[in-house]
């Protein structure tokens, strides 16, 4: 299970990378030529060597910062007019969730131990 949820985090990391680069210069800019939007894809730049190292401190803030584009999709996906960008926001909800759940769950198990390594060193009464 960890396997797969670690594949899943790489996975929907860089499938959103690229998702927030294509869309914003070639598949639907706001202008021709492309769009300063494109910067949106750099902060999932920072996560991207933790997470590759497994890092579980950067697995859990990343967690915290995908939000962002799972907010942004499906604010975008809601409300653009134009189908393509619209479809565009859900895939990057959709990335944004799925990056979010396999990063949660790889981390659980990391959790759970350091919770019981911390009560096993509480002192008696």
């Amino acid at each position: 299970m960890r396997r797969i949820c670690y594949a899943g985090t790489i996975v929907s990391l860089v499938a959103l990378i690229a998702l927030c680069l294509a869309w914003e210069l070639w598949l639907a800019p706001l202008r021709p030529g492309g769009s300063w939007l494109a910067l949106k894809a750099l902060p999932l730049l920072l996560p991207l060597r933790g997470v590759l190292k497994r890092n579980v401190y950067t697995l859990q803030w990343s967690s915290m910062l995908i939000l962002l584009y799972l907010a942004e999709g499906t604010v975008r996906g809601m409300s653009d007019p134009a189908a393509t960008s619209a479809l565009l926001g859900w895939i990057e909800s959709a990335l944004s969730f799925a990056f979010y759940l396999c990063a949660i769950l790889y981390v659980r198990p990391f959790k759970q131990a350091a919770r019981a390594r911390a009560r096993a060193t509480l002192p008696r009464d």
